[in-house]
């Protein structure tokens, strides 16, 4: 049966996505328990063939409410879809306040960092609390993340990060909201780590990544975000700043997202030096001979074109920026490689599991932070999870009252593989999955940051400089 129109209506889009997808079909078992978005969009397809019974307009709207970007389907235009018919929805229609709070992380930090004293107590009571979750559409067993005393970006200026070292390497670090505002221990732990290493660190001005508003489809706010972020961050590396990230989110956003289109833009062609019937791309890493892959032209130019969430930026600027950031696992992998590693005789540092999350495995870096986990004497670091497997918690909307039943059932396989583990402790990267796992299991939870500099706390002073000791870390209880 012929799909019904819609016009220019926002479910135009995503039902081009059920339409496209359907007719493919690879997903409909590949990403049948990790991605909520699959098995209800074949759902609708089969009631459609089967029933004629064609899909709603509420139907397609709370289908694109299912997804929560974690990339791990295997085409970019799709998922790129699925957040333009958000983002038409809310420009046509606007966003629920609540669920705009709960999306602007920057602003709810900043605002909580002026009074974190009265913000904690006025939200303490169980009362207020409750009120504070059913006024924002947040499930009622959820924990919110307790306010720190300071943010990160605070103790950053204390210790005059804030301000360009003029002595070499030396890093910019782009924070993320999560770590900045929320959990500022694990900043601080890489800002501990890195100086260890000799490594000057500079925190410039930044501003939210833009994924949080990306994913609820606020489209303006996230380039009005990620617009200062690229100029800044850009200047830092002409600076010989090299650019490092310790939120996978962030890093998949700039590295990822980011530079989506930018390839096929003119600017892009022109640079390369395309020719008039073809289109060059950059070939896969692996790939041996040219380093582009050449397309028709005349084919593909009405489909390959940069028109994503981020082409109102400069292709170049947005190409140069996610060949330049660089995930802080892999930085700390190469300085181990560069450097090598200062031999400590140690004690066991604790039976853990690791968690690569969707975000840092769509970088395409490997697993750089469960070599380095290994390399403290005495631990044993075991990988958990599958290729498909994620937590579920998908930023914000794991926190929503209606997304909390699916984000469970996206977690379930990852929790059960843990619980059969039953480690020490978890290790991951990323902040939300950090929620879910406190929210679901009973084991503590760290950043892989915490657990190397809890392993440098012992230091030497050798030379007059502070070298590492990779000493048993302190599996404290996380803050």
């Amino acid at each position: 049966m012929s799909a019904p129109s819609h016009g220019n209506a926002p479910e135009a889009t995503i039902r081009k996505v059920l339409d496209t997808c359907a007719d493919c079909d690879v997903c409909r078992f590949l990403m049948e328990e990790s991605c909520p978005l699959f098995p209800e969009l074949y759902r609708l397809y089969d009631r459609e063939k089967t029933r004629g019974a064609a899909a709603g307009q509420d139907e397609l709207r709370r289908l694109s409410e299912r997804c929560t970007l974690c990339g791990l389907c295997p085409c970019p235009d799709i998922r790129m879809d699925v957040i333009r018919s958000k983002a038409e929805r809310v420009r046509a229609e606007g966003m629920a306040l609540g669920t705009r709070l709960l999306a602007d992380v920057q602003r709810a930090g900043q605002w909580g960092m002026r009074a974190p004293g009265i913000f904690r107590r006025v939200l303490s009571p169980a009362p207020v609390n409750r009120w504070v979750k059913k006024a924002m559409g947040i499930h009622p067993q959820r924990a919110l993340p307790s306010l720190p005393h300071e943010s990160f970006f605070a103790w950053a200026r204390r210790r005059g990060l804030d301000r360009k070292p003029e002595q070499g390497p030396k890093v910019a670090y782009f924070v993320g909201c999560t770590a900045g505002y929320l959990f500022p221990e694990v900043a601080r732990a890489a800002v501990t780590v890195l100086e260890r290493r000799g490594v000057a660190v500079f925190v410039p001005p930044q501003q939210c990544c833009g994924m949080p508003t990306l994913l609820e489809g606020d489209a303006r706010a996230t380039l009005r975000r990620m617009g200062p972020n690229l100029k800044v961050l850009l200047k830092a590396a002409k600076d010989g700043f090299d650019i490092v990230c310790s939120c996978p989110t962030c890093g998949f956003l700039m590295k990822v997202l980011l530079k989506e289109g930018a390839y096929y833009s003119d600017a892009y062609q022109r640079k390369v030096e395309a020719g008039e019937d073809e289109i060059k791309v950059p070939a896969p890493r692996k790939s041996a001979g040219d380093a582009f892959v050449r397309l028709k032209k005349s084919m593909y130019e009405t489909i390959l074109k940069d028109d994503g969430c981020f082409s109102d930026f400069d292709a170049l600027e947005r190409i140069a920026l996610s060949e330049t950031v660089t995930d802080m696992g892999e930085y700390l992998g190469r300085l181990d490689r560069d450097q090598g590693l200062n031999p400590d005789t140690g004690r066991p540092g604790g039976r853990m599991v690791y968690y690569a999350p969707c975000h840092q495995r769509q970088q395409g870096i490997g697993s750089p932070y469960l070599h380095l986990l290994n390399g403290i004497p005495g631990s044993r670091v075991e990988a958990v999870g599958g290729p498909l497997d994620c937590c579920g918690m998908g930023g914000s909307l794991g926190l929503k009252k209606d997304f909390h039943d699916i984000s469970i059932g996206i977690a379930s396989p990852l929790i059960r593989k843990i619980r059969a583990a039953a480690p020490e402790a978890v290790v991951t990267d990323c902040l939300s999955c950090r929620l879910q796992f406190r929210h679901l299991l009973p084991y503590p939870v760290y950043h892989p940051l915490e657990i190397i500099s809890s392993a440098c706390e012992k230091a030497d002073i050798q030379g007059g400089r502070q070298r590492c000791r990779r000493s048993r870390p302190r599996l404290a209880p996380a803050g």
